[in-house]
């Protein structure tokens, strides 16, 4: 990612975080509306989980100025999501419910570049974790 496109991430997701609790009710709602098999994974209260989201996703967005420093624990990330049924097959339909949510959350700030660096951002992220995911010794049964 470019200086540029780190900065469009950042600033573009303080909009969205003003509300938060909206952006995790969003994503959820319509994660669960693309993919209904990944229901059963969640509590019936995703609450405490669009909150986990959400404040995993300002931790990493601030610090991708640094994005060696964050790879590391976004595989860890990865794995810990694997004991809960996630595989490789679950990212891209996670990034759609992502981007989907971005665009509903920043409405008239949402434009090319905005979806762009995000696409790149998630995917840049993302094929960190699917490749943790891949060579784990303990991912096996997926």
């Amino acid at each position: 990612m470019t200086e540029t496109q780190i900065k469009i991430v950042q600033n573009s997701w303080k909009l969205v975080a003003q509300d938060s609790e909206q952006a995790g009710k969003l994503f959820y709602a319509r994660l669960f509306e693309i993919a209904p098999n990944v229901r059963p994974m969640f509590p019936e209260d995703t609450s405490a989980q669009e909150k986990k989201l959400t404040t995993m996703l300002s931790y990493v967005i601030n610090k991708l100025g640094n994005l060696n420093q964050i790879i590391e624990e976004v595989r860890s990330l990865a794995l810990r999501h694997v004991k809960y049924g996630a595989t490789p097959a679950h990212f891209p339909v996670v990034g759609e419910a992502l981007l989907w949510t971005l665009e509903k959350g920043l409405d008239k700030n949402w434009n090319t570049e905005v979806a762009e660096a995000w696409t790149l951002c998630y995917t840049t992220l993302s094929g960190a974790m699917v490749q943790a995911i891949e060579v784990s010794p303990v991912t096996e049964k997926y």
